[in-house]
């Protein structure tokens, strides 16, 4: 035996030859013995029935993730398809990009489409840990303003989509964001957060925030990382466009312009102004030594509460209940309670939750500081009249001015833009004219008439917010102050006080079904504008929401 021959007889090695291949000399033509491992499933075609089989040209068709090979769209089956198709998604790039975010934020990961990246990222690709502090840092000056949950979300998920990080998911709650970017289906994901430890009201810099976030995700103007940035760092560094003094002036004309709405007249005026402006400069006080905000509202409830009690007693002719209404306005938190109610109605039911217990703490401390002022009053004698809540104060000439003056004060202590201050204050007077016509006039109910007031209020601030493609809050929010319910809130607190709970809670109950009422409006009006303007989808009408679960 050569040398050669016997390293043709030695074994191959594994990879060489399989265990499963027949040995050299056994007839091959023969078919296999099947063993008892084949499969034998009742859905396997039969022996003999000539299938003719398509040859796989590529092993990577058989990804789980492609086509299956005898898929064909004509023959599909209907289990798997709705009976209208599956609508093609078709962004409108001229529509607002909180439009365009918001219809992809209903849509699942998968159904995205893929992103034009409008910013330019650099040669060997997008910073990803700097976008995602970037994104965070937007969302954090956002929230911290006041603006909605849906809109955090969308202005968030704006700027990475701009940054070419597609596969991103924002989550925003009351305190924490937090932001998702997985490169790919087989690499881990990037996961970063951020707290929101103190909030504050300035709709200046939520107008300069949606500005940039506009620039960013414009197709047409590149806006690098260093420059959002330094963008970004300005609009942090930026004063406040009204000083303390300002603010405290006009928590004072606030205070004094809902007491004319009421029925009250220049006595009255002047002093729901004097005790809004005391309470002011009280809660300033307890705000620069540390108390909780808690503190703060039951401090500054309590001026205004005692000037109107102090008229009683001295036996001053004037509306006292007057008085004590306007302070109220200038402290009912309204903003707070119609971003938490937006983001109930939106699905954002962690963030409504903590909204709302926000108002609930702030409402108690208002009720705890009117309610003790009130008890001394009624125990030195003042006569405070629970049934003036039934007197008719038709007045509309000096009732729409007053409106108008409060919203103007309203929109001055948010630290709006001097550009938005006249728009919203010809928003509140039509707000007023709205609410007036329809309960004054028409006969309707409050709770009827505050809901469309508004609705029509909610409205306008969207189709501004489109027209500016800027934020509705600065159009909106000033403009619901002379709806706000002072007025039963003082009464349900006075009778409460005088040992007539029943009364009391009714009030209270009217109060906060008007409260509702305005919030639910605002929210519908929106999403009206919504209904009938152009949307973000070609062939989908609306946008994306979550379906009725009909309870189960």
């Amino acid at each position: 035996m050569t040398e050669s021959d016997a390293e043709d007889r030695k074994p191959q090695s594994d990879e060489a030859r399989s265990a499963f291949v027949p040995p050299s000399g056994v007839v091959t033509q023969a078919p296999p013995v099947e063993e008892e491992s084949s499969t034998t499933s009742e859905f396997a075609l039969p022996k003999g029935y000539g299938v003719t089989q398509t040859p796989v040209a590529d092993p990577a068709e058989g990804s789980a993730f492609s086509t299956p090979r005898t898929y064909s769209s004509r023959d599909a089956p209907p289990a798997f398809t709705p009976p209208a198709g599956i609508p093609r998604v078709d962004l409108i790039k001229d529509a607002p990009w909180q439009d365009r975010m918001r219809t992809m934020l209903r849509m699942p990961v998968a159904d995205r489409p893929v992103p034009e990246t409008v910013q330019k990222a650099e040669d060997e690709g997008p910073a990803v840990p700097r976008v995602l502090d970037l994104t965070l840092r937007v969302g954090e000056l956002l929230l911290a303003g006041g603006e909605g949950a849906e809109d955090v979300d969308a202005a968030m998920f704006a700027v990475c989509r701009s940054y070419g990080l597609d596969r991103c998911e924002p989550n925003v709650t009351f305190t924490l964001l937090s932001i998702s970017y997985q490169p790919s289906l087989v690499d881990d994901p990037v996961t970063a957060s951020r707290t929101v430890r103190r909030r504050g009201t300035d709709y200046t810099r939520l107008a300069a925030v949606y500005q940039l976030v506009d620039d960013i995700s414009d197709d047409e103007t590149e806006v690098s990382l260093e420059e959002a940035y330094r963008r970004l760092a300005e609009i942090r560094r930026n004063r406040h466009p009204y000083s303390g003094w300002v603010l405290t002036l006009a928590t004072g004309l606030l205070a004094g312009a809902a007491s004319v709405l009421v029925g009250g007249d220049i006595i009255v005026f002047v002093a729901a102004v004097v005790g809004a402006m005391l309470g002011d400069r009280l809660a300033w006080l307890c705000a620069g030594r540390g108390l909780p905000e808690f503190y703060q509202f039951t401090v500054a409830a309590m001026p205004a509460a005692a000037l109107g009690a102090a008229l009683t007693v001295a036996h001053v002719d004037v509306r006292a209940s007057a008085v004590i209404t306007g302070g109220l306005f200038a402290l009912l938190p309204g903003r707070a309670l119609v971003a938490g109610v937006q983001d109930g109605l939106t699905g954002y039911y962690i963030t409504a939750s903590a909204r709302l217990l926000e108002v609930m703490y702030f409402y108690v401390g208002i009720v705890i500081g009117v309610l003790v002022v009130l008890y001394f009053g009624v125990t030195l004698g003042a006569q405070l009249n629970p049934d003036a809540a039934l007197l008719s104060t038709n007045r509309p000439l000096w009732q729409i001015g007053a409106s108008m003056l409060l919203t103007l004060a309203f929109a001055v202590l948010l630290q709006q833009e001097r550009s938005t201050v006249l728009i919203v204050t010809l928003n509140g007077g039509v707000a007023w004219s709205v609410y007036g016509a329809m309960h004054y006039a028409g006969g309707i109910s409050p709770v009827a008439s505050t809901a469309v007031a508004a609705g029509l209020v909610g409205l306008f601030g969207q189709l501004m917010s489109r027209y500016r493609f800027a934020s509705a809050l600065p159009y909106t929010t000033a403009a619901i102050g002379p709806l706000l319910p002072g007025s039963a809130t003082y009464f349900g607190l006075l009778a409460i006080a005088q040992n007539d709970v029943d009364q009391g809670l009714v009030q209270l109950s009217k109060a906060a079904a008007l409260a509702m009422a305005i919030a639910i409006g605002m929210n519908l009006g929106s999403e009206i504008s919504r209904l009938f303007l152009r949307l973000p989808g070609a062939t989908a009408g609306a946008r994306r929401a979550a379906k009725r679960t009909r309870g189960f």
